[in-house]
């Protein structure tokens, strides 16, 4: 194990894999089975406690049902509640993901991401796509961007789906569907708030000209949606390679839809003013304060995620961290119940360090957001582009790992998931 811990770990990753040691509480919902107290995604207080708690307690009172999924109206309006997208993003997608996990009796699993919400639901692979795109191009809020990333990785190899959970959401829908939606129903409702081209038209007051410019850039944005929405998976992904193939294709076609939505976007900025732009960047400041109002500061976070912290850090630390590794990479089990010969240890190894290193090139902690809706374009990209190469390096290294084991072994392999997070 000492050898594998080589890896190239920022100081930082140590704190945050230190500090976030599975409670009590969290290990009676079965969050031993996930990596790196994975429920946290390596960066566990950094949303907010109390967003997160919300989150949470809407989740467990099933504020939000199947029902909102298929009407597409997900926002409690009706009960005359006032509507925060966070909250009804993060319950949409917990009861989506856990729906037809364990028959619906857990309260959460141990893939959710900080703010309750989940990026894996169901077969389903970031529900929320584009609008984590339109938040974080328009509003400057990369907040969900930055919360996919290793855990999600995992998840995709140790799935925490049995096979006939998955098959759930994508049969053909009838009495069960008023439990379990389908995965096309995901999709179809993962545009809560569509692109906010009022709000913008509000704040620029655009003329003739630039409402043109505007319409287009909508008419590029519901293309760029409807191609990644047409990426929902109409079958069910059986295996940790086909999960991963179908990371690999959202985040290729979720890129293309940047490329397709930066010439009209350019176009729109290039028409206004200096006066209409910094009122479009006023709609960003309005929601980082919205945010950082909604938010405690959470200091222990803060220093896990700032790049000057301390880098020093003592035996006791590594072996915390080394520890946990042994503890949530299930190598030993997975040695004995495969029953893997050398050739076969030394590929699952380089499988557990390929995936780690993940946790250092997709931090989750925020970076700081660029100054234009140009600029932040460009940053999702490469931010996508960064997560597509780790999972295709991950997906190589399964691959090499699972080339010579037999249809028993991987059989095996898959099982490994749901047996760990039951």
């Amino acid at each position: 194990m000492s050898g594998r811990m080589g890896l190239a770990l920022t100081g930082a990753t140590l704190l945050i894999a230190a500090v976030l040691l599975p409670t009590r509480a969290e290990a009676q919902f079965g969050l031993r089975g996930g990596p790196l107290g994975v429920a946290r995604f390596a960066v566990g207080h950094m949303i907010g406690a109390s967003r997160l708690r919300h989150s949470r307690m809407a989740v467990r009172g099933s504020r939000y049902r199947s029902a909102a999924l298929r009407s597409q109206d997900p926002r409690g309006a009706e009960r005359g509640q006032p509507s925060n997208p966070y909250i009804v993003r993060a319950a949409l997608s917990a009861q989506a993901a856990l729906a037809g996990w364990r028959g619906g009796r857990r309260p959460q699993g141990w893939w959710r991401h900080p703010d309750g919400s989940y990026g894996w639901a169901g077969p389903v692979f970031w529900p929320f796509a584009h609008d984590d795109l339109a938040n974080a191009i328009i509003f400057a809020d990369t907040t969900s961007i930055s919360l996919y990333g290793y855990g999600d990785i995992y998840a995709a190899i140790f799935s925490p789906y049995a096979a006939t959970e998955l098959a759930a959401y994508t049969a053909p829908q009838g009495r069960r569907a008023r439990k379990i939606p389908s995965a096309q129903n995901i999709c179809d409702v993962s545009d809560p708030a569509g692109f906010p081209a009022e709000l913008i038209s509000a704040a620029v007051q655009p003329n003739e000209l630039q409402r043109v410019a505007l319409d287009e850039l909508v008419n590029a944005w519901q293309a760029a949606r409807d191609s990644i929405r047409a990426t929902c998976p109409a079958e069910v992904p059986a295996t940790a390679a086909e999960r991963l193939g179908l990371m690999r294709e959202r985040l290729t076609v979720m890129i293309k839809a940047m490329d397709t939505f930066a010439p009209p976007l350019a176009k729109f900025e290039g028409l206004l003013d200096d006066g209409q732009k910094a009122k479009l960047d006023g709609l960003a400041k309005e929601r980082r304060a919205a945010l950082a109002a909604g938010q405690k500061k959470d200091a222990q976070a803060a220093s896990a995620c700032d790049a000057d912290s301390d880098p020093r850090y003592d035996e006791k630390l590594q072996r915390q961290y080394e520890q946990l590794v042994q503890q949530q990479w299930p190598a030993g089990d997975i040695a004995s119940t495969l029953h893997l010969d050398d050739t076969a240890r030394a590929r699952f190894e380089v499988l557990q360090d390929t995936t780690l290193r993940t946790m250092e090139t997709l931090s989750a902690c925020p970076s700081q957001p660029a100054a234009t809706p140009q600029a932040r374009l460009t940053a999702a990209k490469a931010r996508l582009e960064t997560m597509l190469q780790a999972v295709n390096g991950v997906a190589d290294a399964l691959d090499d790992f699972e080339a010579d084991l037999s249809d028993e072994q991987k059989a095996g392999f898959e099982a490994i998931g749901p047996k760990r997070g039951a």
